[in-house]
């Protein structure tokens, strides 16, 4: 049984550091063995995928999503507690709920040419519109490694606190930190946050998985209801259903035929018409209306 308490108090230093910095490095998150094992499990997809094309994505790299689908065993990296703990922290805030918005693994093979810095965020262009000073978040990154992660082949590189200079697209490449890591650690940081994959001047692949988290109002970055149809999600718990995106989103986003799309996995074949799920702000509104259209029904005519 998880540690709540204990939990809460990562959760909050860890998201301490993420607004600090904008990003932070949970050393063994898990296991290796499961980070080795998940590795071993995406071996298969590792080898037939095809090389990436474009300048972003870059020629020399493999990436491939759909990871719960491909194998079972990246789910304790999806639903890691202290992680949707410290998102929860950040995004929590700003959306009723947040859902997954990535799950890549991601080769990067010898030879392959270092990243351009890039904010994930900017992917959503009202995040260009949306003044720093309020502290909005759209995305958080988690960074699994499968193989070490070393400056020699293509570790991360993070430009610490960067997230409050959203305006400088370019900073100093002296400026950045190489976030070297072992297998079973994690990074974490911002959708604000530059950063860039790094070169890879080694003999050998270098392999790992992004999981992001993204507010839930927002389109994902991966279509989850492609990669995971309702015959494959509906072999999903519950919590992991919501997480991919079965899960309306007030005031009435995100809906199927006017009803949370959890239906379609849970109850599928129940009857009924569209059900509002509206948040406190609406009701209050409908309220207010109401009340105010009764009042001005009733006042005398002048």
């Amino acid at each position: 049984m998880a540690n709540l308490p204990l939990i809460a108090q990562n959760a909050d230093l860890h998201a301490s550091a993420l607004l600090e910095q904008g990003y932070c490095i949970i050393p063994a998150a898990l296991p290796r063995c499961a980070a080795e094992a998940l590795a071993t499990d995406l071996e298969s997809d590792f080898e037939q995928a095809a090389a990436s094309s474009g300048p972003f994505y870059g020629n020399d790299t493999k990436r491939f999503g759909s990871l719960l689908r491909r194998a079972p065993t990246a789910q304790s990296f999806v639903q890691h507690d202290l992680i949707l703990a410290i998102v929860q922290r950040i995004l929590g805030p700003w959306c009723d709920h947040f859902a997954l918005n990535l799950t890549q693994a991601i080769e990067l093979t010898p030879g392959s040419l270092e990243q351009v810095p890039h904010r994930d965020q900017d992917m959503w262009p009202c995040s260009r519109l949306v003044d720093p000073a309020l502290g909005i978040e759209f995305l958080i990154n988690v960074m699994w490694p499968f193989t070490p992660y070393t400056g020699d082949n293509g570790a991360t590189r993070i430009w610490p606190g960067s997230h409050r200079r959203q305006d400088a697209l370019l900073l100093d490449p002296a400026d950045a930190i190489v976030a070297e890591m072992e297998p079973g650690s994690a990074l974490l940081f911002l959708g604000s946050t530059l950063h860039a994959g790094g070169a890879n001047r080694t003999a050998l692949p270098r392999r790992g998985m992004i999981v992001s988290y993204a507010l839930g109002w927002l389109k994902p970055y991966e279509l989850q209801w492609l990669a995971y149809p309702p015959e494959v999600a509906r072999g999903f718990e519950p919590a992991l259903a919501d997480l991919v995106g079965y899960r309306i989103h007030r005031p009435n986003l995100g809906n199927f035929e006017g009803r949370c799309p959890s239906m379609l996995l849970r109850d599928p074949d129940t009857p009924g018409g569209a059900i509002d799920a509206l948040g406190g702000e609406q009701h209050r509104l409908i309220e207010n209306w109401r009340n105010e259209s009764q009042h001005s029904n009733l006042s005398p005519a002048g």
